[in-house]
């Protein structure tokens, strides 16, 4: 498990399935999300044994609080570029309908980027959200990434178009 000051991140349960999915199709949550459908068990069993377990291009935890180990959210780096050292880092919080608070997932982030640079020897580590997604904005800006670009009205939701806004944050440990 990698344990920030308050969270731990730990590998992905079967178990932890039943919770990820009533959390990842939560319409208000759902809304950020590139994939805005809703999920079947089936879906999200079949994301667990082929993506979770087997793609060498994704490391995905579950957030739980140290203190109790409760189940909090998922957080990951997806997309993992090996020969370029850069990966999409997606996060969120389910526990108490937070999606992103201040306290859980800035400590989740800071322990999935800090794992990104460390053990996993990333470069850049980036996300996609979309202009919507203000909890994310303020989140990143904390964590210190920086906003690299714009595609306009790439996305439909609360019946218009948004953008997507692209973050990035670079690994400044000397090589």
């Amino acid at each position: 498990m990698l344990n920030g000051a308050l969270v731990g991140l730990r590998a992905v349960e079967s178990t932890d399935l039943p919770k990820l999915l009533a959390w990842r199709n939560r319409p208000e949550f759902r809304r950020f999300f590139r994939e805005n459908r809703e999920l079947s068990t089936t879906q999200q069993e079949s994301w667990f044994n082929t993506v979770v377990m087997h793609d060498s291009s994704v490391r995905m935890f579950s957030i739980v609080e140290l203190t109790t180990g409760r189940l909090l959210g998922a957080c990951g780096l997806c997309s993992i570029n090996w020969t370029d050292r850069n990966a999409d880092l997606s996060i969120y919080i389910g526990a108490d309908d937070l999606y992103i608070d201040n306290t859980f997932a800035p400590d989740a982030a800071r322990t999935l980027i800090k794992y990104g640079f460390e053990e996993l020897g990333l470069h850049r580590i980036w996300a996609e959200i979309y202009s919507i997604d203000e909890p994310k904005q303020k989140l990143f800006a904390t964590l210190g990434l920086a906003l690299d670009g714009r595609h306009r009205e790439t996305h439909w939701a609360e019946g218009r178009w948004v953008d997507s806004l692209f973050y990035g944050i670079l690994n400044q440990v000397p090589k």
